[in-house]
């Protein structure tokens, strides 16, 4: 669309008013009625956000009780199924299929969906739906911290799982070291019961609160009485 005529001679006169070393050298002059301080907080955020590094992960990420789930696993192992339960059961989606994640300067991890399926979620054997049309606003969110990665794997028989949880496992995205549980999958598992645990019983060892720490230290202490009371 054309300018009216009437904005060159404005254009003319603020140019002409710029530095005259600006104007030799070819260089832009800002200005903006905004408070110097303000203005450079928000550049230095903008900035901040497109020049952060980013990648792009298979998986599903979903806001459960608060916590920012990252929910990864081999194709048809169960994760959009779990995602559609965990939305029926008042939590909320934030990408299907592909997360895109951004790193900040503080190595903060925040995951949001691509524009093409954003709201959307694949089930085998119904198809694309769109979980804000079926379930409203409340079951969406546009973007969400990640603070938990959630690997279901397919249950092999030989293998020893963690049955304390003792043993903290994190993995790496870009730079940042993020906390890892990993699910066996199974006939007759509730999976979406036991994502709402882990993301409950993490948000509890944020405040200070370990079950399985507790439990050694009393199993350690009986122990300790029971050999004092066989001497």
């Amino acid at each position: 669309m054309k300018r009216p005529a009437s904005w060159l001679p404005a254009l003319w006169r603020s140019r002409k008013s710029w530095p005259r070393s600006a104007t030799k050298k070819g260089l832009p002059v800002l200005r903006s009625s905004m408070a110097t301080t303000i203005l450079t907080s928000r550049i230095t955020s903008f900035l901040e956000r497109r020049l952060a590094p980013t990648t792009t992960i298979h998986g599903v990420l979903c806001d459960v009780y608060g916590v920012g789930m990252l929910i990864t696993g081999s194709s048809g192992i169960g994760k959009s199924e779990t995602a559609l339960e965990l939305v029926k059961r008042g939590h909320r989606l934030i990408a299907d299929d592909a997360v895109e994640i951004r790193q900040t300067s503080d190595f903060q991890l925040h995951g949001t969906a691509p524009e093409l399926i954003r709201h959307l979620l694949e089930i085998r054997g119904v198809g694309i739906i769109n979980v804000m049309t079926l379930f409203g606003a409340g079951a969406v969110r546009n973007n969400k911290r990640i603070t938990l990665v959630v690997r279901l794997e397919a249950w092999q028989q030989d293998k020893q799982y963690d049955r304390l949880g003792l043993d903290e496992e994190t993995t790496r995205i870009i730079d940042t070291d993020v906390p890892l549980v990993t699910i066996p999958v199974r006939p007759g598992r509730n999976l979406a019961v036991i994502i709402e645990v882990a993301a409950m019983n993490y948000r509890l060892k944020q405040m200070g609160l370990n079950a399985a720490l507790q439990f050694t230290n009393k199993l350690t202490a009986t122990i300790a009485e029971d050999m004092d009371d066989l001497d």
